[in-house]
């Protein structure tokens, strides 16, 4: 299947803030997805913003954490029946949908649960820093600990939903029934955990059929996990897309009458080879880290948090060392180009780094001695690119 064109295409030379291509919110984001399921449902306070797609009574969203639009198109023979469904994609318009940025999963779940952008949800990386306390915030596992909702106040889809009657229910590992991120980002109705990709197909389908109109919501991690250890072309990652393809057609072959199903991800990923070219060590770079007192999120998608007084001073050094490679901006300049969404809320303003940098090419900005286990990641996402940011949006209906 040929390739849809996109606005990544071409890469004007010098690596401007306006060349970097900002995700689509408001049309085609994952931001979009749940409000314009919800509201061809005819809950209130949420609208269709993805004008390709057509209302259903049932609704269920399956993220597969990791598969990218891309991968997904390299593999079709790993992927024989999400292959079959790429003509589907965005309301059969054959198109992905851009995940948002960062392109990280902490992001992305609270894009896709809120129906928000990172700038009005609050999560906007990997780690960022928290203005109350001045330390560094992991987001994904909720390090330190912060109180979750002054973090993130705005309800989910799945409780407007449900407080409109319709059934709403997550289908996820019990890992995650009780933690932070789930609160924030994908909580309202019914948690049911199950261990098995299998029982969750099964019991998501029994879901679906639990009310005349349903949201519900499935996930599946290990894509992401071989992505990360192995990369994105190794047996250990072909081999979870082979049984991800398993799983979506084992729900798609289950689902009730009136029901589309969605299938989607959270991000891209891209395999960074291990020499000095490719991984830049933050920790062994004076340059880099003059005048920083926190380096944030990830190695392809930083924040970057300056001593009082030196931003301008760390902003015009990134960019003479970084700027070939990495889309470097001000707080300002990556609020302003629409990196964040169209709106930043005043709590989540300074939790943006002074500095934001977002890499273009298959480089890495590691911290080997503070960030040992994410340095030493094969596959790595979180910046603009096609590899990272596009992701499916796969549909079957009964």
């Amino acid at each position: 299947m040929a390739q849809p064109k996109t606005a990544w295409d071409h890469h004007p030379e010098p690596l401007t803030v306006a060349s970097a291509p900002a995700p689509e919110y408001g049309s085609g984001s994952l931001a979009d997805l749940l409000p314009t399921l919800a509201a061809g449902m005819g809950v209130p306070g949420t609208s269709a913003t993805i004008s390709e797609l057509t209302p259903a009574d049932r609704n269920c969203v399956f993220l597969i954490d990791g598969l990218g639009w891309e991968q997904l198109t390299a593999h079709p023979e790993d992927a024989p029946f999400m292959t079959s469904l790429l003509a589907t994609s965005r309301g059969g318009t054959g198109r992905p949908l851009t995940a948002g940025y960062p392109a990280t999963t902490a992001t992305s779940l609270a894009s896709v649960g809120t129906g928000l952008p990172p700038g009005a949800h609050g999560l906007p990386g990997y780690t960022v820093r928290n203005p109350d306390t001045g330390e560094l915030m992991n987001q994904l596992r909720w390090q330190p600990w912060t109180p979750p909702g002054p973090w993130q106040p705005y309800p989910t889809v799945f409780q407007l939903a449900h407080k409109a009657g319709v059934h709403a229910a997550q289908v996820s590992s019990p890992t995650f029934e009780n933690t932070p991120l789930t609160k924030v980002a994908l909580s309202g109705g019914t948690f049911v955990g199950r261990l098995t990709g299998e029982d969750r197909m099964d019991l998501a389908a029994e879901q679906l059929a639990a009310g005349d109109r349903s949201l519900v919501y499935t996930y599946f991690a290990e894509v992401d996990g071989a992505g990360h250890r192995f990369g994105v072309d190794s047996d250990t990652w072909r081999g979870q897309l082979m049984y991800a393809d398993r799983l979506v057609q084992r729900l798609a072959e289950q689902l009730p009458p009136r029901s589309a199903l969605y299938i989607t991800a959270d991000h891209g990923m891209i395999d960074v080879p291990f020499d000095e070219d490719h991984r830049i060590d933050f920790d062994e770079d004076w340059e880099l880290s003059a005048g920083v007192s926190l380096l944030g999120g990830e190695g392809r998608a930083r924040h970057v948090y300056a001593v009082p007084g030196a931003a301008n001073d760390v902003l015009t050094c990134w960019r003479e060392v970084l700027g070939e490679q990495f889309w470097v901006a001000s707080r300002d300049e990556a609020i302003a180009a629409g990196w964040f969404g169209p709106r930043i809320d005043e709590r989540v303003y300074s939790r943006i780094g002074d500095v934001v940098a977002a890499a273009r090419d298959d480089v890495l900005l590691i911290a080997s001695e503070r960030e040992p286990k994410e340095s030493a990641m094969v596959g790595n996402h979180g910046s603009m690119t096609p590899a990272e940011q596009l992701v499916p949006l796969l549909e079957v209906r009964s």
